[in-house]
Formats: C-alpha cells, sequence, structure tokens
C-alpha cells in the first residue's frame, strides 16, 4: 500500500479557504480522501483543517462549512460543525508584528549558542513579541467541542515555544501531552495578534513563526508521498511589498523541506498559490470576505497543476496504492 503524508501550512482564515479548494481537487479528481492519509501535519490554519479532517469532515464539507453553506453528512460532527458560529476576527495590519518585545531569556540564548545551526533568529525574535489582545483559545472554542478526549491518529499540529523559540510537535512520540483544542490553538497564536496559550507550564506560539509548512518533519516517516497545501507560499511580486516579503521567506523553507524530504526518498506534491489566487486571497489573512472565491479561485488553479503529466502520476499511483 502507498503511504501518503499531507502537509497543510499557515494562512489564517483564507488559508483555510485555499485548503479547501486543493483538497477538494484531490477528491473530486483523484479520489483521494485526505481524511484517509497516513500522516497528517498542521501548521497555524492547517491544524484546524488537519484536526477536522481526522475528526472525520470532509474536504466538500470544509468548503462547505467556511463558506458557511450547508453541509452533506448527517453524523454528530456535522451537526455540531453547523451549530458552531463562525468567529469573527479583527483585521490583521501588520502593524501587529511592530509591538515591543521582551528580552531573551536565559533558555533561548542558551539554544542559540549550543545549537546554532537548529536557532532561527526570525522565529525567537517573533515569539519575544508582546503579547496580543485576542484570545485565541476563545476563538476556537467550536474545536473545543468537537475534539475527542484522545488525540487523533497521525496527526501532529506544530507550535512554536515561547521561552526558547523552539518547534514543538504535538502529538510526535515524546512530545508534551496537550488537548486537542490547545494545540490546535497554540499553532495558530500569531504572535503580535492573538496571545500566547499556555498548556502545561510553557506559553507557545504560531508554528508558522518557525516554518509555514513545517514539512521536514516527515522526512523519516517512511512515507511513498507528501502532498504539500502551503497558502503562505507561491511567487512573490513587489521586493519592497512585506507581504511579498514574507511569501518569499516562506516560499525559501519550503523549498529547503522539500528538498529534505527528496534527499531521503520521498517524492512530493505541492500546492502553492499563484498570482491569480493570491490577487482574490488579499493580504488581511483574517478576512472572510471572499473566501468563497478562495475556494473557487483554488479549486481551478489545483485542478490545473494537478492535471500536469509529472503531478497527476504520482497522485494517481498514491491513489491506486
Amino acid at each position: 500500500m502507498t503511504k501518503v503524508g499531507v502537509v497543510l501550512g499557515a494562512g489564517g482564515v483564507v488559508g483555510q479557504a485555499y485548503h479547501s479548494g486543493v483538497l477538494a481537487v484531490l477528491q473530486h479528481d483523484f479520489g483521494f480522501d485526505a481524511r484517509r492519509a497516513d500522516m497528517i501535519v498542521g501548521t497555524s490554519a492547517g491544524s484546524i483543517t488537519g484536526t477536522l479532517l481526522r475528526l472525520g469532515v470532509s474536504a466538500e464539507d470544509l468548503a462547505a462549512w467556511t463558506v458557511k453553506a450547508p453541509l452533506s453528512g448527517g453524523e454528530d460532527v456535522h451537526r455540531q460543525i453547523v451549530e458552531a458560529p463562525l468567529p469573527e476576527l479583527a483585521p490583521f495590519r501588520l502593524l501587529h508584528l511592530f509591538r515591543p518585545m521582551r528580552l531573551p531569556g536565559p533558555r533561548m540564548l542558551q539554544r542559540a549558542l549550543t545549537r546554532p545551526l537548529q536557532f532561527r533568529p526570525l522565529a525567537a525574535g517573533m515569539a519575544l513579541l508582546a503579547p496580543g489582545r485576542h484570545d485565541v483559545v476563545a476563538q476556537l472554542g467550536a474545536l473545543r467541542e468537537l475534539a475527542t478526549a484522545e488525540w487523533p491518529p497521525d496527526l501532529w499540529i506544530c507550535a512554536v515555544r515561547r521561552r526558547d523559540g523552539r518547534r514543538v510537535v504535538f502529538g510526535r512520540p515524546g512530545t508534551p501531552d496537550a488537548p486537542v483544542h490547545l494545540a490546535v490553538a497554540a499553532s495558530c497564536a500569531v504572535p503580535g495578534y492573538f496571545a500566547p496559550v499556555e498548556i502545561g507550564r510553557h506559553a507557545y506560539v504560531d508554528g508558522g513563526v518557525h516554518s509555514p509548512t513545517n514539512a521536514a518533519v516527515l522526512r523519516d516517516q517512511g512515507l511513498d508521498l507528501v502532498i504539500i497545501v502551503s497558502p503562505m507560499s507561491g511567487p512573490a511580486g513587489s521586493p519592497v511589498d512585506p507581504f511579498a516579503a514574507a511569501r518569499r521567506h516562506s516560499a525559501r523553507l519550503l523549498g529547503r523541506e522539500v528538498a529534505a524530504l527528496r534527499a531521503n526518498g520521498v517524492p512530493t506534491v505541492v500546492f502553492t498559490p499563484g498570482t491569480a489566487e493570491q490577487a482574490v486571497m488579499g493580504n488581511d489573512m483574517m478576512s472572510r470576505e471572499r473566501v468563497d472565491e478562495v475556494i473557487q479561485q483554488s479549486f481551478l488553479a489545483a485542478g490545473a497543476h494537478a492535471a500536469t503529466p509529472a503531478v497527476s502520476d504520482l497522485l494517481r499511483r498514491a491513489v491506486q496504492g
């Protein structure tokens, strides 16, 4: 049997819409049901999408939930999703990131000195930002009601520990125990916008601080294919545009992670938004204003990408096993 991993990257509300469009293509055109992936890795928005998949929500219903349309299923989890209100979030502004920073603590300094190759200064700096004013745990209250007591199988959720800027992959053997809804909240806690999330003795922030996808965590999992959906990557525009700079940074990290997977003999299929999708997505990652258009545009563009011979061949072999 072909073993397939799915990586769902950061990107806020519009990122979730982008996930929905891509996953719908995989289901509709290739019969690949992401709910049955052998491994799912979620970061920030991707942690929400990945958790819903593991709770049994289909790609079709992910898209319907995002745009507040009727869902197809009649199971309890579907009824709970329909009844759960979607949070209305304040607009995301770059000014959220230009806030006072606390000084690095001894643990962060120690890690920078003893593990310089693993230390990411940008991630550490983001972790040091003053806490945001919004409570992500409250915003994701519906997920708490949906999540089961037991951790969903083969679901890894990436966050960053605030004290030292280290990535923590909840759900992976050897990492701290955490309720699913809190791990998801930690993974979504955008620095400067949301407050950090307390789990045990530590505070955590958005896993996208370390990497928008964290795809390389799957390099040693014996997978035959990894499908990566990265809403924050893709071709960048003007070199002076800060949002374009963020996309370039994301694309660089994604390139390194794809190279790490391929170096271990793991083929990859990567979906990132092109200029048409980016134009619809805009720069406010928390906006629901055009999520229906994002889903539609990502479905069309992802379908065209998936139809290319090299990608189509990998996807069909994965489904056929």
